[in-house]
């Protein structure tokens, strides 16, 4: 921890002020989200296909409009776009706790999702351009921060479950609420690469798809976001598969954020280190493919649920194995896949480049987990467990060797702009009011 305290401590404050606010918004979004569909399936008394209904919304709301939120940042500026996401998120939030009917509960929901997508890419293109050539190191550092809160938030939404979700949901808008106006003096203006454009957000997302090494990297990386994913779907569901309880599950979430927090510093180091950026994501890509390895040899040789002891260890171990090799393959490769994204764009709209591909992911996950649960019903019918895990495992090497090809090919060097602004100092950053 004295490194990553220390790497904190290296940053300006705009980029602590970052990291404190990914932190405070994960804390309080994963404190309520995991208990949602319980208390809506209990407590309000809806059937599950309208608690389905009122989850897809904030998701297809959250990833449809990825792509606008960023567009927004880059036109009117980052901290307007995510002081005005934090504000929604207070508004959806308090909703939730207050309101028991149907179509407020989707209102609620909607702006939940617009939220994370007005903040989300804001938050990212403010990092980047802070962070101007140190960009490995600030997302290396962000992401230690996103998965503390991640592993504290449903903690802290378990103890508050002693009184009622609705305390929860208000507690959660209450933080989201102190956190903006925290921000609203605290942290700096700073001007989107697009402010006082002539052009529309159209011709910026023709110029976005049009940027080929990008839209390839983007597919190349898809699989990398479906197999991340498997730590809240498959994963989990073989936790339950092969022990029959929930322990597992808590072990796995667990273990992942725990790696995250004391080892990513130490990993992005020793990446940075060995490795160009390329064959650091081509490493990581391939080590999320083998990860899939032991938790697929498991499955294929498993006979029985078992209930405890020993057997219970054996059963656990590979799944946990799995969940190790996969969040470290992650931290390889998130902070050289951020810094990327910024580069292929020529640290031009940042904020465009992160909505567009946090969109395309989203429509990733959504294909890559249709197909997994899919698999996941198939083989648990056709008496091949192990298939869905072999199939992952080989989506992680597709990836792998995806990156590797654009990697060989030069397409996944700094665009022209980024080099030049990489030249000027700091502080010659455009700010704005």
């Amino acid at each position: 921890m004295k490194a990553t305290l220390a790497q904190v401590r290296s940053f300006d404050r705009p980029i602590r002020l970052l990291l404190i606010n990914q932190l405070t918004i994960n804390i309080g979004f994963y404190m309520l989200m995991p208990y949602l569909a319980t208390y809506l399936t209990g407590d309000v008394g809806l059937a599950v296909w309208l608690t389905g209904l009122i989850l897809g919304v904030r998701n297809l709301s959250q990833q449809g409009l990825f792509l606008v939120g960023g567009s927004l940042a880059d036109r009117i500026g980052y901290k307007p776009m995510i002081l005005t996401g934090l504000a929604l998120r207070t508004v959806g939030f308090a909703l939730l706790g207050l309101v028991e009917a149907v179509p407020a509960l989707i209102l609620a929901s909607a702006l939940t999702g617009l939220a994370g997508a007005f903040f989300n890419p804001a938050a990212r293109a403010y990092l980047a351009q802070e962070a101007g050539e140190r960009k490995v190191d600030a997302f290396a550092i962000f992401n230690v921060f996103y998965q503390t809160g991640i592993l504290i938030g449903p903690l802290i939404g378990l103890l508050l479950q002693g009184f009622a979700f609705r305390i929860t949901c208000l507690v959660a808008a209450g933080l989201f609420a102190i956190l903006a106006l925290a921000q609203v003096r605290a942290l700096p203006n700073r001007r989107g690469s697009r402010a006082g454009a002539a052009g529309s957000m159209l011709s910026d997302w023709r110029q976005a798809l049009g940027n080929r090494a990008f839209m390839l990297f983007s597919l190349a990386l898809i699989g990398s976001y479906i197999l991340n994913f498997q730590v809240y779907l498959g994963l989990p569901i073989e936790v339950r598969r092969a022990t029959g309880g929930e322990l597992g599950v808590t072990l796995l979430f667990v273990l992942s954020g725990g790696l995250s927090m004391i080892g990513q510093v130490h990993v992005t180091r020793w990446v940075k280190a060995r490795w160009t950026p390329g064959q650091a994501m081509v490493h990581g890509l391939f080590l999320m493919g083998i990860a899939f390895v032991p938790i697929a040899v498991a499955a294929s040789t498993r006979h029985a649920t078992v209930t405890g002891g020993w057997e219970y260890v054996i059963a656990v171990a590979p799944i946990l194995v799995t969940t190790a090799l996969l969040t470290v393959a992650t931290m390889i490769v998130y902070p050289f896949e951020m810094s990327t994204i910024a580069n292929l764009g020529g640290d031009q709209m940042m904020g465009t480049y992160y909505g567009l591909y946090n969109t395309l992911s989203g429509i990733g996950i959504a294909v890559g987990n249709l197909l997994t649960g899919a698999l996941l019903d198939f083989s648990g019918q056709s008496g091949l467990p192990g298939l869905p895990w072999w199939g992952l495992a080989a989506v992680g090497v597709a990836c792998a060797l995806a990156v590797r090809w654009l990697d060989q090919s030069g397409r996944l060097r700094p665009a022209r702009a980024s080099v030049a602004r990489a030249r000027l100092p700091q502080r010659e950053v455009e700010h704005g009011t």
